[in-house]
């Protein structure tokens, strides 16, 4: 089994290019894992195994929720159980990454989130359920950082490492369309549960290839855990993911529970920022922080994990309307809701090609300010729907165009937040990427979802007719539904031409920026 060397001895190429360094002579090349490629193959299919669980369950919680007896209150957790512990723990993941091993971690997150899917697919009560959804959060906050890393230490050209951040970041973007497209058929053709069984032989497979092929790395130096930071950035990022779930709930009829200004919003939301006040606080003070403030404070890096977020948010947004307006106003299936949903994955997938092409040549900062405004300018296209729109005319073209714009965003990203970042620290950065998606599109979910519903109310009650019939409530209905649509979709586009904004002014990595090519584990 290949293994990256931790400390010093005469076959490590960092210890020949240290002493190379020190003589003043020139430093040995760095030689590149020859089965990098096979390796890159096995990390795509476990980070898409992560990404596609992340919305397979979507079309699946109606048959679960009649199977298990999950009331309408308590629904909400089979996604937001996966969210909080997902997007809480990614630093903590990242660190262990780090310091255990990535191939380890790597391994050890694709067993754990096997053996969740299990327990979720013989689910017996709502609570296994979510327990099950929680735990896959944990494992699956090891496996991506741990995934995203191994690719910042196996791919030490330019150019491989653009085409291998390319792929990386097509799944990224598409796993999560694609994930409805899965979630329709399996939950139509077989039974719900198997939206979380069908992790466990791809992950068996991807666990038999990763032993032989994926090598092992890991930082130097102290590796000691900072237990402080890891509570608090995972309780405050848990609590923030929470508050801004909470103002977004809705009850049977959706109406709107709690809202911005609820105590219980403002609650959680306090507490959140007390926590990650704190945790920047500890940050600064302890000698082995969790999230070293160097990898925030680089201007590139900073303005990188920005505009991750707000792309998060306004993808993630486009994802969970695109198709509720499928299926409450056009009435598709399961099945056919999914699989009209795929433009988007065929977009990302197309620019993610294009982009990892470009990249070498253009650098990131014109592809990833390019690929906001167009996925920004698909968004407002989405505005256009109607209760009768045409799925040729209007929706198609609008989610080629969102997805063509958010994979000229996604491949740089995945680059550039790397950029410069040591060894010591590339989980940690790895996993603030994973971390700002995430936390972004629950947060941009939550944000989208008041919005739509605030408009939809107010839209019915401002136009409900004196003589009221059931076929015109009935109307009615589906009109205020898709006005809160439109309105969340000028608001999604918003969050994307501000993540343009950003891009622009704070990125400053050109063509001949790369990530810590020299500064990161070297495999021998």
């Amino acid at each position: 089994m290949s293994h990256v060397s931790t400390g010093p001895g005469k076959h490590e190429p960092g210890a020949a290019r240290a002493e190379a360094t020190a003589s003043g002579a020139a430093p040995a090349p760095l030689h590149a894992y020859p089965r990098r490629w096979f390796a890159l193959a096995i990390i795509a299919v476990a980070q898409l195994m992560v990404v596609l669980d992340a919305t397979v369950v979507n079309v699946a919680l109606p048959h679960a929720k009649a199977d298990l007896g999950i009331s309408d209150s308590n629904q909400q957790w089979v996604v937001t159980a996966y969210t909080l512990t997902f997007g809480g723990l990614l630093l903590l993941g990242g660190r262990i990454a780090d310091y255990w091993g990535r191939k380890r971690t790597f391994v050890v997150g694709i067993l754990g989130f096997a053996l969740a899917s299990a327990l979720g697919g013989g689910a017996w009560n709502e609570a296994s359920l979510f327990a099950a959804r929680a735990l896959q959060g944990v494992f699956g906050a090891l496996l991506a950082p741990a995934s995203l890393a191994l690719l910042s230490v196996l791919f030490v050209d330019a150019r491989e490492r653009a085409r291998a951040f390319g792929v990386y970041g097509a799944i990224a973007g598409g796993g999560a369309a694609l994930g409805l497209v899965l979630g329709g058929v399996l939950t139509e053709y077989a039974n719900w549960r198997w939206c979380l069984l069908v992790n466990i032989p791809v992950a068996l497979v991807a666990i038999a290839l990763a032993v032989p092929l994926v090598p092992e790395s890991r930082a130097h130096g102290n590796t000691r855990y900072d237990i402080p930071g890891a509570v608090l950035a995972t309780l405050g990022l848990g609590l923030l993911v929470y508050g801004f779930t909470k103002a977004g709930e809705t009850d049977a009829q959706m109406r709107l529970k709690y809202g911005w200004d609820s105590p219980v919003t403002l609650g959680f939301v306090g507490v959140a920022v007390v926590l990650l006040a704190l945790f920047v606080i500890v940050e600064a003070r302890i000698r082995n922080p969790l999230l070293p403030l160097r990898i925030l404070a680089q201007r590139t890096r900073g303005g990188a994990y920005l505009a991750s977020t707000l792309i998060g948010a306004g993808f993630i947004g486009a994802v969970f309307f695109v198709s509720l307006y499928f299926q409450l106003v056009l009435h598709y299936s399961p099945l056919k809701s999914g699989v009209h949903s795929l433009p988007v994955s065929v977009g990302v997938v197309a620019a993610a090609g294009l982009a990892s092409g470009l990249l070498p040549r253009l650098g990131p900062k014109p592809i990833m300010a390019f690929g906001g405004v167009i996925a920004a300018l698909g968004m407002i296209l989405m505005t256009r729907i109607g209760v009768d729109t045409s799925y040729t005319t209007h929706v198609l073209p609008a989610m080629l165009i969102l997805g063509f714009g958010l994979g000229c965003t996604f491949v740089p990203l995945g680059n550039v937040a790397l950029v410069g970042v040591d060894e010591h620290d590339a989980g940690a950065a790895s996993a603030v990427v994973n971390a700002s998606q995430q936390v972004g599109g629950s947060l941009g979910t939550a944000l989208l979802n008041t919005v739509a519903i605030t408009a939809a109310t107010a839209y019915g009650r401002d136009h409900l007719p004196k003589t009221p019939d059931p076929q015109s409530m009935q109307l009615l209905q589906a009109q205020s539904m898709v006005h809160g649509y439109v309105t969340a979709f000028w608001w999604g586009s918003a969050l994307l031409v501000v993540a343009a904004v950003v891009v622009i002014v704070f990125i400053k990595a050109t063509k001949r920026d790369a990530p810590a090519a020299g500064t990161t584990a070297h495999i021998g």
